[in-house]
């Protein structure tokens, strides 16, 4: 499930949930509420293929990773992961999850 949030006044973001609720991609801040909905399109459409996945290792040796578009702009960002194998379970869950989900605005 996406959940669209009105953050303040004109500006939103996206996170796309698991079936168990738990946070598994989010997005950067929009200006508008078309340009976060055209952000979930995006998911949705690159989230299949395996080399839009950027698969990154923070500072803190910590793993992450980044969903990118066609063009290469960042769509979406995991949380940080303590193993690797954590983060391709969450790349798997972005790849099962998003191209169906629904939208829901919180």
């Amino acid at each position: 499930m996406f959940e669209l949030k009105n953050k303040e006044g004109s500006s939103f973001h996206f996170t796309l949930k698991a079936k168990n609720g738990q946070v598994i991609l989010s997005s950067e801040v929009y200006n508008s509420k078309s340009a976060a909905e055209n952000g979930i399109a995006s998911v949705k459409k690159n989230s299949p293929e395996d080399g839009r996945y950027e698969r990154k290792t923070a500072k803190n040796g910590k793993f992450y990773f980044n969903l990118k578009a066609g063009n290469g702009q960042v769509i979406g960002s995991s949380q940080m992961y303590s193993s690797e194998s954590g983060m391709e379970n969450g790349i798997n869950s972005v790849k099962e999850n998003a191209p169906g989900a629904d939208t829901k605005e919180v």
